[in-house]
């Protein structure tokens, strides 16, 4: 069997990366309904993202498949939650 070439390779990784923004996209969409008009505080919103972040990194680290180190998922983790979280707050401060 042949190895992928390059070309094949980038377009895979532009097809996964365009998922994973749309994942992001559709996850900030859902937490600014289910947050918009909860009168939540700075500190309940930062209290809540930190949750979240803390969260996401423990389930990448149970879920990782052993070919990434775990402060690769960690990473990971936070970069996705730190990106719904400005989605969430840009849309939420629009109203």
């Amino acid at each position: 069997m042949n190895p992928p070439s390059l070309a094949d390779l980038v377009r895979k990784a532009r097809r996964l990366a365009a998922e994973r923004d749309r994942l992001i996209d559709a996850l900030a969409a859902e937490w600014t309904r289910a947050l918009r008009g909860q009168r939540l505080s700075p500190a309940d919103l930062e209290e809540l993202w930190a949750g979240l972040t803390e969260d996401a990194v423990r389930r990448a680290g149970r879920s990782g498949d052993g070919r990434r180190p775990a402060p690769a998922w960690r990473r990971e983790a936070q970069e996705v939650v730190a990106r719904i979280r400005e989605k969430v707050e840009a849309a939420l401060r629009e109203r």
